[in-house]
């Protein structure tokens, strides 16, 4: 006896289920044995982002170098991960503090880190420093600083652990970036100019390291959105209809458990590049590519309009 038309869809929904059920339980433990064992270097530990790889490595059995600039923080952060873990199942993390607004310390700080375990399976530079300006008030030292600390700090980390990395013929750096290492938005100009700085670099370093068996990877995202979900507020005249529609999704941001998950994710799967956007950006990397005139004017009129709302308050 067949099975009646009307229960055709209902059962493939539920088979469909069943199988994605599957598929995720399967991937959350291939993913803990992956990195089970492996030395991880998360940089920024005590940030939001840091914090939650920090729990999802930890969880899965990584042995953890854990890298910031404020030792306390760094001990309320060790003390969180082993009195919420098995220890049976788990390793105490290492701490080091790194500073990358400190480019003199870093010869110390790759010494420290690989005095840990002698080698390094993990990288993850996560530190960064925004800044939002218009170009002619942003000074000379304070480029530089947003330059060490997005640019020069990372490299120079990723090139302190190389060798070791060459020489064991394995080993995976990953740049958490943003999407401005890809596309320039005004009154970023030194934040933009850093992240397109390191998105450069590390796409040099993965053709030179490939064949070492070093994977590089690079995680471009808009920006963390860390606070609450905002409460619904009453709709207001609107000026501008579309440059309000880009700009909310825009704002949308990326929340830190979401992309802990897709940084972890990205280890798994030795995946090169990742951008995690909302479709706005995504159109827009793609208007830079092909039409760049009318992506620069759309710009240029977002510009205008902020200009104006500024002197009409």
């Amino acid at each position: 006896m067949g099975v009646p038309s009307v229960m055709v869809l209902p059962l493939l929904i539920v088979f469909a289920a069943g199988v994605y059920y599957i598929y995720n339980e399967v991937m959350k433990f291939v993913s803990k044995s992956i990195v089970r064992n492996k030395v991880v270097v998360i940089t920024d530990a005590v940030s939001g982002l840091g914090t939650e790889c920090a729990q999802l490595f930890h969880k899965a059995g990584a042995r953890l170098i854990l890298c910031g600039t404020n030792w306390d923080k760094l001990e309320s952060l060790y003390d969180f991960l082993t009195n919420n873990a098995d220890p049976r199942e788990t390793f105490a993390p290492k701490m080091v503090i790194l500073d990358f607004s400190d480019m003199d310390s870093m010869e110390d700080v790759v010494a420290e880190v690989m005095e840990c375990y002698g080698y390094v399976d993990t990288l993850i530079c996560n530190s960064s420093m925004k800044l939002k300006a218009p170009v002619q008030s942003v000074s000379l030292e304070m480029d530089r600083n947003i330059m060490d600390i997005n640019y020069f700090g990372p490299s120079t980390l990723a090139k302190g652990l190389l060798p070791t990395m060459i020489s064991r013929r394995s080993g995976h750096i990953v740049l958490v970036n943003s999407i401005q290492g890809k596309l320039a938005v005004p009154f970023r100009s030194s934040y933009a100019a850093s992240k397109h700085a390191a998105q450069a670099f590390f796409d040099c370093l993965r053709a030179e390291v490939e064949e070492y068996g070093i994977v590089v990877s690079t995680v471009s995202h808009t920006f963390i959105n860390a606070s609450d979900p905002a409460p619904v507020a009453e709709p207001a005249p609107k000026s501008n209809a579309l440059l309000e529609y880009i700009a909310s999704q825009l704002t949308h941001g990326v929340r830190p458990p979401v992309l802990a998950n897709e940084i972890m994710q990205t280890v798994n799967r030795k995946r090169k590049e990742v951008v995690l956007a909302h479709p706005i950006p995504r159109v827009a990397l793609y208007l830079r590519s092909l039409f760049p005139p009318f992506l620069f004017a759309v710009l240029a009129a977002g510009v205008k309009d902020s200009v104006l709302a500024e002197q009409l308050q």
